[in-house]
């Protein structure tokens, strides 16, 4: 059994959690707000981010979402979330680097619209916004007309790219883009069925804390 420290709207923790749920890994789920001060989350990572694994009996925590991932499909190869192909591995994995940046970018956002409005910075937000216009083309670009991101199997690059989608819809209601990229929506809203997916759709969570 596992403890997992997870915030609702984290697409990080998200990504984690859908890939317990594939894997028939049971957990118990611990919903943090990391930057309140009656987080644990220092507790179990020094970097005070989610998510955090905790293994039972007293193992060591594991963080940082994409080395979860990789620990889990190392303890836990079975059903496998990364295909036996180099290539196609090697492929679910890029997609992910590309998704988390996106991921980055609209965090890095949000917290710079949560600043005075005189103490903005309309150049920093538009750097992140064509971060996030450019990433999105090149996910809908990899997912578009397709059953799954790589390969024919579903792979951590799916959950890479529901998680990000997930995580605008939530943070970023406004944002056109379903519009922009109509075959990335379609593939994002029939992922959104799977149930690993459904048990998981992302939460606003409030910051009682200050944070800027």
């Amino acid at each position: 059994m596992y403890k997992l420290l997870s915030a609702t709207p984290s697409p990080y923790a998200r990504k984690v959690r859908v890939a317990l749920i594939e894997k028939g890994i049971p957990f118990d789920l611990v919903t943090e707000v990391p930057w309140d001060a009656t987080t644990e989350t220092p507790k179990y990572n020094p970097l005070e981010k989610l998510p955090v694994l905790v293994p039972d009996a007293g193992g060591e925590p594991v963080y940082e979402s994409r080395f979860i991932l990789e620990y889990l499909e190392a303890k836990h190869p079975d059903p496998p979330l990364l295909s036996s192909d180099v290539d196609a591995r090697l492929a679910a994995r890029r997609l992910e680097v590309l998704c988390d940046g996106v991921c980055d970018a609209l965090v890095l956002m949000f917290f710079e619209k949560m600043r005075a409005p005189e103490a903005r910075s309309a150049e920093w937000l538009a750097r992140q916004r064509r971060k996030v216009d450019g990433g999105l083309s090149a996910i809908a670009e990899r997912v578009s007309g397709r059953d799954f991101a790589v390969g024919d199997s579903f792979t951590l690059g799916d959950i890479a790219a529901v998680t990000v989608t997930g995580y605008i819809t939530v943070r970023w209601p406004d944002m056109e883009w379903r519009d922009r990229h109509p075959g990335l929506a379609a593939y994002a809203e029939r992922m959104e069925q799977r149930p690993s997916f459904a048990a998981t759709r992302p939460k606003v969570q409030t910051i009682t804390d200050k944070v800027v």
